[in-house]
């Protein structure tokens, strides 16, 4: 994973959004022919202090705009802020549930309804409490020439998964997301168990 790249590029256009205007690239794991989606707006090509989010896919909160967590919210807030500045990357990984895949993180939101929270629900099911890997979105900013990046992130995971390909974090910005009623339990979860740096809660 260090050394030898594992993603191909396989598809850029244009992609106008309510947000801004930005190009989508599509790459592909050459293993497992899994496709992730990088958005970079404006000139990259320095490298250097890229403004960088690295969202991964959350069909229920991205799409559906399920208030159980905060990840739509966070990805509207991340283009919104990528496109201001004018010059960014939304690296879009597909990982669904922190890596357990969308039928598995159904079967964990049953287990949130009985009373267990997320990561409780993550592992009755026989998963960690986050099985993401950031080695492939690496490998895509490397490959669209991010050097240096400022990580639009509460996670200190994604940190470590960052760093050491080559790649460093020149700033941490958190991307807090106001807790509400539906999410109260959810980011406290996230802040106590998995150690995201959330202050609302």
């Amino acid at each position: 994973m260090r050394t030898e790249s594992l993603v191909k590029r396989v598809a850029v256009a244009n992609l106008p959004t309510e947000y801004g205007d930005f190009r989508v690239h599509v790459f592909e794991n050459q293993i497992d022919k899994q496709t992730h989606v990088a958005l970079v707006c404006g000139d990259i090509a320095a490298g250097q202090n890229v403004l960088v989010r690295v969202h991964s896919q959350c069909l229920t909160g991205d799409v559906l705009h399920s208030v159980r967590c905060d990840c739509g919210a966070q990805l509207d807030t991340a283009m919104r802020r990528i496109a201001a500045e004018g010059r960014g990357v939304l690296l879009y990984l597909n990982q669904e549930g922190r890596g357990i895949g969308l039928a598995n993180k159904i079967r964990a939101y049953e287990l949130q309804d009985e009373g267990f929270d997320t990561v409780e629900a993550n592992e009755r099911l026989g998963f960690k409490a986050d099985q993401r890997d950031y080695g492939m979105g690496v490998q895509i900013l490397r490959e669209l020439g991010v050097r240096t990046m400022r990580l639009l992130s509460n996670n200190p995971r994604k940190l470590v998964g960052i760093e050491g390909y080559g790649l460093s974090v020149s700033e941490w910005l958190p991307l807090e997301i106001p807790a509400s009623d539906s999410t109260r339990k959810y980011l406290k979860a996230k802040k106590d168990k998995l150690g995201h740096k959330l202050s609302s809660v």
